[in-house]
Order: structure tokens, then sequence, then C-alpha cells
């Protein structure tokens, strides 16, 4: 559920303009941040997308698609009443999940595969991973249980420009009213330092550090201690403040590598340097607020942007100015921390606020310590296609 620059390089002057928000500190999309910030590329012009054949896919021959179609039906679900998906939704309750050859004829005859370009004409970008992770906690405050998760506070304004500025479409504000003025809603640092948020406390968690990177990958499990009960606590709101990353905070200090700068490694930072956690922490000035919902089935995963819950290793984050939501992508990658080509199918499902260019994803790997230990290790470079509906002429 990634927030990253603030305003998001040219479209701040934009969003900016408008005087209702003005002074505002930051333009965000939901869910929140993930991971290693992106510098923003080069304003040049060119083809974010360009048609291929299948052939060009590498891997495309070798992928299971039956572990991607599950993936795929969710995606139906909220794709299939737009025109360019009407058809290929209607089909594939027809396609046989059970073989690969059957879905493999399906994506080739309905959809076109286009390689994924940044805007200054390079073809490759940062894959990072998010999983869904377990905490530990209570419905109050005792013991080991002092770390608060909030729900989003009733003066937290949230603005849409879309309305007025079509090209600023997943984008929000976020501010505060004070008198008649809507300023930014306070940083972590100030939040954290004052009473501001007292009353809002959602649950209790064990772990402070645990608690920050839930806000990192944007939904949670926590199994409650007081009742043997384990919820799912979903993104919520964001303060509106641009996501920094604490990794990236810590090598520019010198304190660790850019090969360090791993989740493990920022925790075991953290454990040496007990001293300096809260500076760390609000080195990030974003601050993410959750809702409980009911873990109805503990095999699915939460709920990405698009609305359906995402499939462990098949979903995945993207930037919606350059990847259309819902679409199949084909990503072409290694395996975290490794050399080992992982290419597959995935769907984009996600957004992330650190996920930002065209050749930018953030691959979901599941839940548990395997998945969080996967993904934490999980920046690597590589390459994307999208595939497109072909229209009904075509």
């Amino acid at each position: 559920m990634s927030l990253s620059s603030s305003f998001f390089g040219r479209l701040s002057v934009l969003a900016c303009a408008a005087s209702l928000v003005a002074g505002l500190a930051g333009c965000v999309s939901a869910p929140p941040a993930r991971q290693v910030e992106t510098p923003a590329a080069p304003a040049k012009p060119g083809p974010v997308l360009r048609p291929v054949s299948f052939k060009a896919l590498p891997g495309w021959e070798r992928d299971d698609l039956r572990e991607a179609w599950p993936a795929f039906l969710n995606t139906c679900e909220a794709m299939a009443r737009r025109a360019e998906w009407k058809e290929p939704c209607a089909i594939a309750r027809d396609v046989d999940a059970g073989s690969d050859r059957a879905i493999r004829t399906f994506f080739e005859a309905f959809f076109t595969p286009n390689q994924v370009f940044n805007p200054d004409g390079s073809d490759n970008g940062l894959i990072t991973g998010y999983y869904e992770p377990l905490l530990n906690g209570s419905r109050k405050r005792g013991g080991t249980f002092q770390t608060p998760l909030y729900r989003a506070p009733e003066d937290l304004l949230t603005i849409d420009l879309s309305s007025v500025y079509p090209e600023l479409k997943n984008m929000r504000l976020r501010g505060r009213l004070v008198g008649n003025k809507v300023v930014p809603y306070p940083a972590r640092a100030e939040l954290m330092g004052s009473n501001a948020l007292a009353g809002k406390e959602l649950l209790w968690v064990d772990n402070p550090i645990d608690a920050f990177f839930l806000q990192v990958q944007g939904s949670g499990r926590v199994h409650l201690a007081d009742s043997k009960e384990t919820v799912r606590v979903a993104y919520a709101d964001q303060n509106g403040q641009p996501y920094r990353s604490i990794g990236r905070y810590l090598v520019d200090k010198g304190e660790l590598t850019m090969d360090q700068a791993s989740a493990q490694g920022i925790k075991a930072w953290l454990a040496a340097h007990p001293s300096r956690q809260q500076e760390l922490l609000n080195a990030n000035p974003g601050y993410v607020f959750f809702k409980e919902e009911k873990l109805l089935d503990p095999r699915k995963g939460p709920k990405g942007a698009l609305g359906v819950p995402l499939t462990p290793q098949r979903s995945v984050a993207v930037d919606p100015q350059y990847i259309p939501l819902g679409a199949p992508v084909f990503l072409s990658t290694t395996e975290p921390g490794g050399k080992a080509s992982l290419q597959r199918m995935m769907l984009a499902q996600d957004t992330g606020g650190a996920i930002r260019n065209a050749v930018r994803a953030d691959f979901f790997w599941g839940y548990g310590p395997e998945a969080g230990d996967r993904a934490g290790k999980m920046k690597q470079r590589g390459m994307l296609w999208v595939l497109l509906p072909k229209s009904p002429a075509s």
C-alpha cells in the first residue's frame, strides 16, 4: 500500500498555483511510500510505451501463466466495465485456468505488449520489494505495548485537484484548516513530539521500528495478545509530507553504504545505535494513518490501489502516470540480492509514493518473515513491458 519528492517536479508548479491550497507541503498518491526513493528522471520528451511482439519479452515462454491468472481475474473485477476491457474480461471467464497454453493464447490474442521506457530514453530502472508484515499488539496500552498505531485525525484535509487539473489525477493535497487558511499538516517529528494525535490510537504494538516499517509497507497484520485475534491494519491516509528514505539518510551521513541500506541493514544499525532511533525515524517527515479490517481470508493479500486483493509474487506497484493500473506487466529483473533471473507476468494493482518513474516497480512478495526477508533485500535493476488490450477492430 509507496510521500515522494515534494510536489513531484513540474506538477508542483501547477498544483501550488491553486490559491486554495497555497503553501501546502506535498502531493501524494495512496497508498503510502515503499522502500527506496528514485531520483526524478530528466524532463526529456520521448515515447514511454513502444509496441513490440511477444517474442521480445525475455522469458515469456518459460513463465507459468497459471500462477498469474488469479491476479488477472482480480483485475477484471475492477476493470471489466471499461470499454477496452469488456471483451477480454468476458472471454477470460471461459479460459481453462489449468492450461498454461490456453492462458498464453488468450493474452497473445487480446493484448499488445509495449516496452516501457523512462522519459530520458533509458529502458531500465529500480525494482524494489514490499510485503505484509506481522506485528504483535494489543487494544490497550500496557507492558511492552507502548507504540501506538494511529487512525486518521478528523482535522486532516484531503484535497483532490483532478477536477480542476486533470493531469493531477491520482494526486492529493493534505493539510489542515487554521483560521481561514489551509496549512501543511505537521511532519512526523512534530506529531511525535506533541499530543496532537492523543485519542486517535487504533492499536498498540511492541516495537517502534516494526511500526515504522509497517508505515513504509502500507499495510500489515497485528496479532492481538489480549484477544488472540489477528487483524489487518490497512492504509487510511497520510499527513501529506514527502516521503524520505531513512536508508538514504544513513548513506548521506556516511553511516551505511548503498549496499548496506536494506531493511535488514537499517534495523541492524538501529540496534547498534538506540540513542539515535528518533533522529533516524524523523528523517522521514511522512506519517501514515491506519484503519482496522477483519482478516476474512488469511490467504489473500491486502487491497492495493486498484481496490482488489494483492497476489503474492504476481502483484506489482507502479507509477500510474506511466503505467495504467490494472494492466498486466511483464517484468524482467533478478532475484533479491542476487543475479538469478526473475522474469514473470505481474499485474499492476498498486501504487506507492516512492514509486516514481516509468521503469520503476515494487514487487509484492506476500506475507510473513520469508516475504519480508526477500522484500528487504530487493533493490535490483529491471525492465518492464505493459500489456494493453487491443482495440476490438484490431
